[in-house]
């Protein structure tokens, strides 16, 4: 598979990944957080992205694939405590902020992008990194590798997210297979069965699951059908929906929120130690029957 990779200006300043004969197009602009910010794999546009909001600079982005480091979700107080010292730091932290730089791979596969600490990160987060990441296409596949380094002469803790929009249809034609059956309601900060999660898409929700293997989403109004792969720790899951917006959110995640307070599957990295996390989003064939579906499940989330 060749693809080209150009600089772009319109309708936005980005590069662009292109693959001809499987018509892949992706969209990066490395200077806003290193934000994938379109994936169309033939006549299917993948991501949901919302261009009028991404203009205004002063608003959060909603759409593509931000990243989230060295927090996912939010601290009480927004507020990190290292070695006696808080640390203000807002939620999802700063990665998504950052203006990352793009190279384009060896092997002409995909592109890389990274940052590293400055002096804005280290006065919320006091630890000198590196973080890149690679981004691929394959046949139907768009495979995310994920370098995380510890540069500092201290133990460094961490969290890792990705926030991937997916367009879809309408919240009432999609279904999620692969969730663990109880998750945690960031809603009401209690913990409830997904079937009622998962049948309220419609009216909004926030919740976090672990996965069982891979996760599906799948579309009735488009028939299509999007798997994700993440490979543990990276096998968290928080499903948010944010109606009337035509998207839903299944954003892979390597601990809960708060886990940089609570220790809950908080992630360290010794003096000069690397972590690699990796995450692969596959458009696979749309069943006929819910008979059809991996391991014969059945339909989940209907309304």
């Amino acid at each position: 598979m060749t693809l080209i990779v150009t600089k772009k200006n319109s309708p936005y300043q980005h590069w662009e990944i292109l693959e001809v004969e499987k018509k892949h197009r992706l969209r990066v602009v490395p200077e806003r957080g290193g934000l994938i910010t379109e994936w169309r794999y033939g006549d299917h546009e993948i991501l949901y992205f919302d261009l009028e909001r991404f203009q205004n600079k002063e608003k959060s982005i909603r759409g593509g694939i931000p990243i989230l480091f060295p927090i996912c979700g939010d601290l009480p107080g927004n507020l990190l405590k290292v070695k006696d010292r808080n640390f203000y730091i807002k939620q999802h932290g700063f990665a998504r902020d950052k203006e990352w730089q793009l190279t384009i791979l060896d092997d002409s596969e995909g592109v890389k992008v990274s940052c590293s600490e400055d002096s804005t990160s280290m006065s919320m987060y006091p630890f000198r990194f590196c973080l890149d990441i690679q981004i691929k296409l394959f046949v139907k596949t768009l495979q995310i590798t994920i370098n995380i380094k510890n540069n500092s002469e201290d133990l460094m803790p961490f969290s890792f997210g990705m926030h991937p929009y997916f367009n879809i249809s309408n919240l009432s034609k999609v279904h999620l297979i692969g969730l663990a059956d109880n998750c945690y309601n960031h809603k009401t900060m209690s913990e409830e069965k997904t079937i009622m999660q998962l049948d309220s898409l419609s009216e909004g929700v926030d919740f976090l699951s672990a996965s069982q293997g891979s996760v599906l989403l799948l579309d009735q109004g488009l028939s299509r059908c999007i798997q994700l792969n993440s490979e543990d720790p990276f096998d968290l899951n928080v499903v948010w929906t944010d109606p009337p917006r035509r998207m839903v959110c299944v954003e892979p995640w390597t601990s809960p929120r708060g886990s940089l307070i609570t220790g809950d599957r908080m992630l360290m990295l010794r003096p000069g130690a690397k972590k690699t996390l990796y995450s692969a989003i596959t458009v696979v064939d749309y069943p006929s029957t819910p008979g059809n579906l991996p391991g014969d499940i059945c339909l989940k989330g209907s309304n």
